[in-house]
């Protein structure tokens, strides 16, 4: 499948489906990289090193700096999967490349291609949007 490059960046990992949107900011804790949102059905799973994959992101403009202090700490996901944009994440990953050096990738998928990636799926994300 091929999607919209928003980052680019090339990664590999394991997915980590979520059941609902997740906003970075107050729902990841960037020194751990765990769903720290008391909400979240998902609450305590680690982002670190996964390719996150969800339908939408649940809004903050600060989520860009809890991803790239993330991507500081070590604790980002390897890559963001998403069927609808957000450009708030792409910057966070822009800055994060530019200060750090260290690339996530952030591609937009058609609902139906999301739809078929399995929690647990090895997933390799390359810089022209491509995953396999």
């Amino acid at each position: 499948m091929k999607g919209r490059v928003l980052a680019a960046g090339r990664a590999e990992g394991r997915a980590l489906v979520l059941d609902e949107p997740l906003s970075l900011w107050g729902g990841m804790d960037p020194h751990s990289g765990k769903v720290i949102d008391a909400r979240h059905p998902q609450q305590g799973a680690q982002l670190s090193g996964r390719v996150l994959v969800m339908r939408a992101v649940r809004g903050s403009s600060s989520s860009s700096s809890i991803l790239a202090e993330a991507v500081r700490a070590h604790s980002a996901p390897a890559a963001i999967l998403m069927a609808e944009p957000d450009l708030i994440l792409a910057v966070g990953a822009a800055v994060a490349a530019e200060l750090y050096g260290v690339g996530v990738p952030v591609v937009v998928l058609s609902p139906d291609d999301l739809a078929l990636i399995a929690d647990g799926a090895a997933l390799r994300v390359e810089p022209d949007g491509t995953v396999t």
